[in-house]
């Protein structure tokens, strides 16, 4: 039976005091890959930002990763994004240290102590995204794809159910945005991870298709079609 890792119920969305999108209904199970397509400034990155903790829930209803958004304070998002990996289009990495550090930096930051069993996470999961000897690599060595694989493997620290990606390929050429969309499947079929994409690259939703979720008018719609414009 299907079970939901993401399940929301009339719940208006908030930037501040503007309303950005009304009357939100949407379920993701778990190992579900969807798509959050729509135009730029339609809602896409706060529909993001709320299942993740970073704007709050006001009105409505929402569980995600079995947390409940309303009664989210500041102190529980913490352990919600345990359960999540979030994939940024501008990597975040911090510049000044070396791969196998940025990822350290976040296993500490989610309680992680013994230096050992980091290690043994942080070589596992460049090994995943097929970064296997660049962890002494400074970022501005490494290309724009293999960022975003790091960025992808960060994500994957904390064995995530769900992985929420704000256009992963959106700065990367089409090659390299093939590489990254074929990770990010095989990794939801190797965790039973779900993925929750949002993109405007309808090139990529084409050649991997799956569910679509739009955002359009202060609204969203589910199993929606694309057109090309």
């Amino acid at each position: 039976m299907a079970e939901p890792i993401i399940e929301l119920r009339h719940v208006n969305i908030y930037q501040g005091d503007n309303l950005i999108l009304q009357d939100v209904n949407l379920t993701v199970n778990k190992g579900e890959f969807v798509y959050l397509v729509g135009k730029t400034g339609t809602g896409k990155s706060s529909l993001l930002k709320t299942l993740y903790g970073e704007l709050p829930l006001r009105e409505g209803d929402g569980t995600v990763a079995t947390y409940n958004l309303r009664g989210l304070d500041w102190k529980k998002v913490p352990f919600l994004r345990r359960n999540l990996g979030v994939v940024f289009q501008d990597f975040q990495l911090l510049t000044d240290r070396n791969v196998n550090d940025n990822l350290k930096f976040v296993l500490k930051a989610t309680g992680w102590t013994d230096e050992k069993l980091m290690d043994e996470k942080i070589a596992d999961v460049l090994d995943k995204v097929g970064l296997k000897s660049k962890g002494f690599k400074m970022p501005f060595e490494l290309s724009g794809g293999e960022q975003q694989r790091v960025d992808i493997a960060r994500a994957l620290l904390n064995s995530p159910k769900l992985i929420l990606a704000d256009e992963p390929t959106g700065n990367l050429d089409p090659e390299t945005s093939d590489e990254i969309m074929n990770l990010l499947f095989n990794i939801a079929k190797e965790y039973n991870a779900s993925v929750v994409m949002a993109t405007h690259d309808y090139i990529v939703v084409q050649k991997f298709p799956a569910r679509m979720i739009r955002t359009e008018r202060g609204h969203v719609s589910d199993n929606a079609t694309i057109t090309i414009e």
